[in-house]
Protein backbone atom coordinates (compact mmCIF):
# COMPACT_ATOMS: atom_id res chain seq x y z
CA UNK A 1 0.00 0.00 0.00
CA UNK A 2 1.57 3.59 -1.02
CA UNK A 3 2.23 5.78 1.80
CA UNK A 4 -0.35 8.05 0.14
CA UNK A 5 -3.63 5.63 0.16
CA UNK A 6 -2.02 4.17 3.90
CA UNK A 7 -2.33 8.04 4.97
CA UNK A 8 -5.59 8.41 3.65
CA UNK A 9 -7.34 5.17 4.86
CA UNK A 10 -5.95 5.88 8.32
CA UNK A 11 -7.81 9.36 8.26
CA UNK A 12 -11.20 7.48 7.18
CA UNK A 13 -10.88 5.01 9.85
CA UNK A 14 -10.70 8.23 12.50
CA UNK A 15 -13.17 10.44 10.79
CA UNK A 16 -15.33 6.96 10.98
CA UNK A 17 -14.07 6.28 15.13
CA UNK A 18 -13.76 2.87 13.68
CA UNK A 19 -11.18 0.31 12.91
CA UNK A 20 -9.25 -1.91 9.99
CA UNK A 21 -10.96 -4.35 9.40
CA UNK A 22 -11.54 -6.48 6.05
CA UNK A 23 -15.64 -6.68 6.10
CA UNK A 24 -17.50 -10.44 5.60
CA UNK A 25 -20.74 -9.15 4.73
CA UNK A 26 -23.34 -11.27 3.97
CA UNK A 27 -22.26 -14.90 2.60
CA UNK A 28 -24.88 -15.70 0.10
CA UNK A 29 -27.41 -13.86 -2.65
CA UNK A 30 -30.75 -12.79 -1.87
CA UNK A 31 -33.87 -12.76 -3.76
CA UNK A 32 -36.48 -10.40 -3.29
CA UNK A 33 -39.70 -10.67 -5.49
CA UNK A 34 -41.80 -9.03 -3.19
CA UNK A 35 -44.26 -5.79 -4.43
CA UNK A 36 -42.97 -2.66 -3.01
CA UNK A 37 -45.47 -0.74 -0.70
CA UNK A 38 -47.33 2.05 -1.42
CA UNK A 39 -45.47 2.33 -4.86
CA UNK A 40 -46.19 0.77 -8.41
CA UNK A 41 -43.17 -0.20 -10.51
CA UNK A 42 -40.58 -0.64 -7.86
CA UNK A 43 -39.15 -4.22 -6.60
CA UNK A 44 -37.43 -4.66 -3.46
CA UNK A 45 -33.99 -5.69 -3.09
CA UNK A 46 -34.47 -5.64 1.17
CA UNK A 47 -36.34 -4.70 3.74
CA UNK A 48 -34.19 -3.13 6.55
CA UNK A 49 -32.20 0.09 7.42
CA UNK A 50 -29.18 -2.13 5.94
CA UNK A 51 -30.23 -3.15 2.12
CA UNK A 52 -31.03 0.69 0.95
CA UNK A 53 -29.52 1.06 -2.17
CA UNK A 54 -26.98 4.14 -1.94
CA UNK A 55 -25.02 4.24 -5.42
CA UNK A 56 -25.52 2.29 -8.24
CA UNK A 57 -23.35 1.11 -11.65
CA UNK A 58 -25.20 -0.99 -14.59
CA UNK A 59 -22.88 -2.96 -15.85
CA UNK A 60 -24.80 -4.79 -18.62
CA UNK A 61 -28.32 -4.72 -20.26
CA UNK A 62 -30.34 -8.09 -22.08
CA UNK A 63 -33.31 -6.49 -23.44
CA UNK A 64 -35.33 -5.94 -19.43
CA UNK A 65 -32.60 -7.37 -17.35
CA UNK A 66 -29.79 -5.31 -15.76
CA UNK A 67 -26.68 -6.22 -14.03
CA UNK A 68 -25.14 -3.89 -11.94
CA UNK A 69 -22.96 -2.86 -8.89
CA UNK A 70 -24.71 -1.45 -5.99
CA UNK A 71 -23.56 0.92 -3.26
CA UNK A 72 -24.81 0.84 0.73
CA UNK A 73 -23.86 3.23 3.11
CA UNK A 74 -23.54 1.02 6.11
CA UNK A 75 -21.23 2.24 8.97
CA UNK A 76 -20.97 -0.68 11.27
CA UNK A 77 -17.89 -3.34 10.66
CA UNK A 78 -19.03 -6.78 8.79
CA UNK A 79 -21.50 -4.87 7.37
CA UNK A 80 -21.85 -5.30 3.25
CA UNK A 81 -21.37 -1.78 1.65
CA UNK A 82 -21.19 -2.98 -1.99
CA UNK A 83 -23.15 -6.16 -4.04
CA UNK A 84 -23.74 -7.26 -7.45
CA UNK A 85 -27.85 -6.85 -8.53
CA UNK A 86 -29.44 -8.58 -11.39
CA UNK A 87 -32.66 -6.69 -11.57
CA UNK A 88 -35.49 -8.29 -14.20
CA UNK A 89 -38.26 -6.05 -14.62
CA UNK A 90 -40.03 -7.83 -17.73
CA UNK A 91 -43.69 -9.03 -18.68
CA UNK A 92 -43.37 -12.29 -16.66
CA UNK A 93 -42.48 -10.03 -13.63
CA UNK A 94 -40.39 -8.15 -11.60
CA UNK A 95 -37.16 -9.82 -9.69
CA UNK A 96 -34.43 -8.49 -7.88
CA UNK A 97 -31.34 -11.25 -6.82
CA UNK A 98 -28.26 -9.10 -4.67
CA UNK A 99 -25.02 -11.07 -4.07
CA UNK A 100 -23.14 -9.28 -1.75
CA UNK A 101 -19.19 -8.92 -2.37
CA UNK A 102 -16.33 -8.64 0.11
CA UNK A 103 -14.60 -5.50 0.77
CA UNK A 104 -10.42 -6.25 0.74
CA UNK A 105 -7.42 -4.32 1.04
CA UNK A 106 -8.18 -1.57 4.08
CA UNK A 107 -10.57 0.03 6.28
CA UNK A 108 -14.00 -0.56 5.03
CA UNK A 109 -15.90 3.26 4.00
CA UNK A 110 -18.19 4.93 6.68
CA UNK A 111 -21.57 6.33 4.81
CA UNK A 112 -20.59 5.06 1.02
CA UNK A 113 -23.21 7.05 -0.90
CA UNK A 114 -22.29 7.30 -4.44
CA UNK A 115 -20.78 4.51 -6.94
CA UNK A 116 -19.73 5.04 -10.78
CA UNK A 117 -18.71 2.01 -13.09
CA UNK A 118 -14.99 3.48 -15.23
CA UNK A 119 -15.36 4.13 -18.70
CA UNK A 120 -12.91 1.65 -20.70
CA UNK A 121 -12.76 -0.72 -18.49
CA UNK A 122 -14.88 -4.23 -17.50
CA UNK A 123 -14.26 -4.15 -13.59
CA UNK A 124 -13.11 -1.30 -11.74
CA UNK A 125 -15.45 1.67 -9.88
CA UNK A 126 -15.18 4.90 -8.18
CA UNK A 127 -17.06 4.85 -4.92
CA UNK A 128 -17.63 7.85 -3.02
CA UNK A 129 -18.27 8.38 0.77
CA UNK A 130 -20.40 11.02 2.38
CA UNK A 131 -16.98 12.91 3.14
CA UNK A 132 -15.87 13.18 -0.19
CA UNK A 133 -13.05 10.22 -0.10
CA UNK A 134 -12.86 8.86 -3.15
CA UNK A 135 -12.20 4.64 -3.33
CA UNK A 136 -11.04 3.34 -6.55
CA UNK A 137 -12.27 -0.17 -6.93
CA UNK A 138 -11.44 -3.41 -8.76
CA UNK A 139 -13.04 -6.62 -9.17
CA UNK A 140 -10.97 -9.67 -7.79
CA UNK A 141 -10.24 -12.06 -10.31
CA UNK A 142 -12.89 -14.54 -9.16
CA UNK A 143 -15.47 -12.19 -8.76
CA UNK A 144 -16.27 -12.43 -5.29
CA UNK A 145 -14.79 -9.40 -4.08
CA UNK A 146 -13.55 -5.91 -4.62
CA UNK A 147 -9.86 -4.37 -3.94
CA UNK A 148 -9.11 -0.92 -3.32
CA UNK A 149 -6.47 0.21 -5.40
CA UNK A 150 -6.42 3.94 -4.60
CA UNK A 151 -8.37 6.45 -1.71
CA UNK A 152 -7.96 9.88 -2.32
CA UNK A 153 -10.03 12.83 -1.49
CA UNK A 154 -12.43 14.81 -3.77
CA UNK A 155 -10.43 17.98 -4.61
CA UNK A 156 -12.23 21.64 -3.44
CA UNK A 157 -14.63 20.29 -0.68
CA UNK A 158 -16.21 23.07 0.94
CA UNK A 159 -17.26 23.90 4.46
CA UNK A 160 -19.97 21.60 5.54
CA UNK A 161 -20.25 19.20 2.18
CA UNK A 162 -22.25 16.10 2.20
CA UNK A 163 -21.56 13.75 -0.99
CA UNK A 164 -24.23 11.58 -2.38
CA UNK A 165 -23.49 11.95 -5.83
CA UNK A 166 -20.94 11.29 -8.47
CA UNK A 167 -20.57 10.00 -11.94
CA UNK A 168 -18.29 10.12 -15.28
CA UNK A 169 -18.33 11.33 -18.42
CA UNK A 170 -16.50 9.88 -21.34
CA UNK A 171 -15.96 12.36 -24.18
CA UNK A 172 -13.35 12.49 -27.14
CA UNK A 173 -10.99 9.79 -25.02
CA UNK A 174 -10.92 12.33 -22.24
CA UNK A 175 -12.70 11.80 -18.93
CA UNK A 176 -14.56 14.08 -16.25
CA UNK A 177 -16.13 13.57 -13.00
CA UNK A 178 -19.06 15.74 -11.95
CA UNK A 179 -20.23 15.43 -7.97
CA UNK A 180 -22.58 17.34 -5.58
CA UNK A 181 -22.93 18.41 -2.05
CA UNK A 182 -26.42 17.60 -1.52
CA UNK A 183 -27.52 21.09 0.05
CA UNK A 184 -30.17 20.92 2.65
CA UNK A 185 -33.46 22.75 2.68
CA UNK A 186 -34.53 26.34 1.32
CA UNK A 187 -30.67 27.60 3.50
CA UNK A 188 -28.33 25.56 1.25
CA UNK A 189 -28.88 24.74 -2.26
CA UNK A 190 -26.73 21.80 -3.24
CA UNK A 191 -22.88 22.80 -4.58
CA UNK A 192 -22.29 21.17 -8.30
CA UNK A 193 -18.28 20.60 -8.92
CA UNK A 194 -16.82 19.45 -12.30
CA UNK A 195 -13.00 18.71 -13.08
CA UNK A 196 -11.37 16.87 -15.58
CA UNK A 197 -10.25 13.20 -14.37
CA UNK A 198 -7.53 10.93 -15.16
CA UNK A 199 -5.71 7.98 -13.03
CA UNK A 200 -1.98 7.81 -13.24
CA UNK A 201 0.09 4.49 -13.59
CA UNK A 202 -0.77 3.74 -9.79
CA UNK A 203 -4.29 4.01 -10.35
CA UNK A 204 -4.58 7.09 -7.95
CA UNK A 205 -7.21 9.62 -9.36
CA UNK A 206 -5.88 12.76 -10.66
CA UNK A 207 -8.21 15.76 -10.69
CA UNK A 208 -8.13 18.96 -12.64
CA UNK A 209 -9.39 22.25 -12.67
CA UNK A 210 -12.93 22.29 -10.79
CA UNK A 211 -16.00 24.34 -12.24
CA UNK A 212 -18.86 24.94 -9.75
CA UNK A 213 -22.56 26.29 -9.38
CA UNK A 214 -25.26 26.03 -7.51
CA UNK A 215 -28.76 23.77 -7.87
CA UNK A 216 -31.78 24.44 -6.24
CA UNK A 217 -34.39 21.18 -6.93
CA UNK A 218 -37.46 22.57 -8.50
CA UNK A 219 -39.22 19.25 -6.08
CA UNK A 220 -39.57 18.05 -3.90
CA UNK A 221 -40.82 20.92 -1.39
CA UNK A 222 -40.32 19.58 1.71
CA UNK A 223 -36.79 18.40 3.78
CA UNK A 224 -35.16 18.66 0.59
CA UNK A 225 -31.79 17.36 -0.39
CA UNK A 226 -31.43 18.88 -3.79
CA UNK A 227 -28.72 16.68 -5.48
CA UNK A 228 -29.24 13.17 -3.91
CA UNK A 229 -27.67 11.38 -7.22
CA UNK A 230 -26.59 12.35 -10.90
CA UNK A 231 -26.18 11.40 -14.53
CA UNK A 232 -25.25 12.49 -17.45
CA UNK A 233 -26.83 11.38 -20.75
CA UNK A 234 -25.64 10.31 -24.18
CA UNK A 235 -26.33 13.80 -25.53
CA UNK A 236 -24.59 15.55 -22.14
CA UNK A 237 -27.83 16.50 -20.63
CA UNK A 238 -27.62 16.66 -16.13
CA UNK A 239 -29.94 14.69 -14.55
CA UNK A 240 -30.55 15.08 -10.95
CA UNK A 241 -32.19 13.05 -8.28
CA UNK A 242 -33.61 15.01 -5.57
CA UNK A 243 -35.24 13.34 -2.42
CA UNK A 244 -37.51 14.54 0.51
CA UNK A 245 -36.24 12.71 4.15
CA UNK A 246 -37.99 13.57 7.03
CA UNK A 247 -36.56 10.79 9.15
CA UNK A 248 -36.17 6.47 9.00
CA UNK A 249 -39.65 6.23 8.99
CA UNK A 250 -40.49 8.79 6.44
CA UNK A 251 -42.10 9.93 4.62
CA UNK A 252 -40.14 10.14 1.88
CA UNK A 253 -40.67 11.72 -1.83
CA UNK A 254 -38.56 12.12 -4.96
CA UNK A 255 -37.95 13.35 -8.23
CA UNK A 256 -35.49 13.96 -11.10
CA UNK A 257 -35.12 16.79 -12.79
CA UNK A 258 -33.18 17.72 -16.08
CA UNK A 259 -31.03 19.70 -14.54
CA UNK A 260 -28.54 21.44 -17.51
CA UNK A 261 -25.85 19.86 -19.40
CA UNK A 262 -22.05 19.18 -18.98
CA UNK A 263 -19.80 18.88 -21.66
CA UNK A 264 -16.11 17.96 -22.26
CA UNK A 265 -13.90 18.82 -25.80
CA UNK A 266 -11.42 17.03 -27.42
CA UNK A 267 -8.98 19.29 -25.23
CA UNK A 268 -10.33 17.86 -22.19
CA UNK A 269 -11.86 20.87 -21.07
CA UNK A 270 -15.38 20.80 -19.27
CA UNK A 271 -18.37 23.02 -18.84
CA UNK A 272 -21.08 22.79 -16.26
CA UNK A 273 -24.42 24.32 -17.22
CA UNK A 274 -27.21 24.78 -14.39
CA UNK A 275 -30.91 25.09 -16.09
CA UNK A 276 -32.85 28.94 -15.04
CA UNK A 277 -35.94 26.62 -14.58
CA UNK A 278 -34.95 22.59 -14.44
CA UNK A 279 -37.66 20.38 -15.54
CA UNK A 280 -39.07 17.99 -13.64
CA UNK A 281 -38.97 14.88 -15.63
CA UNK A 282 -40.08 12.06 -12.91
CA UNK A 283 -41.73 11.77 -9.68
CA UNK A 284 -41.63 9.03 -7.25
CA UNK A 285 -43.98 9.93 -4.60
CA UNK A 286 -42.93 7.47 -0.99
CA UNK A 287 -39.35 6.35 -2.12
CA UNK A 288 -36.27 8.24 -1.36
CA UNK A 289 -34.29 7.76 -4.60
CA UNK A 290 -30.12 7.86 -3.90
CA UNK A 291 -29.26 6.19 -7.34
CA UNK A 292 -29.28 6.64 -11.01
CA UNK A 293 -27.86 5.49 -14.03
CA UNK A 294 -28.38 6.61 -17.73
CA UNK A 295 -27.69 3.50 -19.26
CA UNK A 296 -26.15 4.49 -22.87
CA UNK A 297 -27.61 3.54 -25.87
CA UNK A 298 -30.67 2.82 -24.02
CA UNK A 299 -32.63 6.31 -23.09
CA UNK A 300 -33.44 3.98 -19.57
CA UNK A 301 -32.51 4.72 -16.63
CA UNK A 302 -31.88 2.58 -13.16
CA UNK A 303 -32.88 3.91 -10.75
CA UNK A 304 -32.78 2.80 -6.69
CA UNK A 305 -33.94 3.92 -3.38
CA UNK A 306 -32.60 3.89 0.26
CA UNK A 307 -35.34 3.69 2.35
CA UNK A 308 -33.91 3.51 5.66
CA UNK A 309 -36.24 1.45 8.14
CA UNK A 310 -38.27 0.09 5.02
CA UNK A 311 -34.90 -0.72 2.75
CA UNK A 312 -34.11 -0.84 -0.57
CA UNK A 313 -35.95 -0.96 -3.89
CA UNK A 314 -35.15 -0.77 -8.08
CA UNK A 315 -37.00 0.48 -10.91
CA UNK A 316 -36.10 2.01 -14.44
CA UNK A 317 -37.78 5.15 -16.09
CA UNK A 318 -37.22 6.22 -19.77
CA UNK A 319 -35.70 9.94 -19.14
CA UNK A 320 -32.48 9.66 -20.38
CA UNK A 321 -33.00 11.76 -23.21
Amino acid sequence: MSIRKTVLATIAVLCAGGGVVAGTGVTEARTVDAPAPAATGWTQVGHDMRSGVSGLAVTSYTGSTYRAVIGLDNKRRGETRIARLTYSGGPSGRTAVVQPLLWKDGAEPIDLEALEAVPGTSDEYLAVSSRGLVYHLALTDDGNAVQVRDLSPLPAIGQGDNFESFTLVSRHGKLAAVWADRGEGDDRPATLYAAPLSFNTYGESVFGTVTKAAYRAPYPARDVRHASDLSVTDSGRLLIASASDEGDDGPFDSAVSDAGAVSLDRSGRVRLTVAEHPEVLRKFEGRKVEAVDCVSGSGTAVLGTDDENAGGAVTTARICR
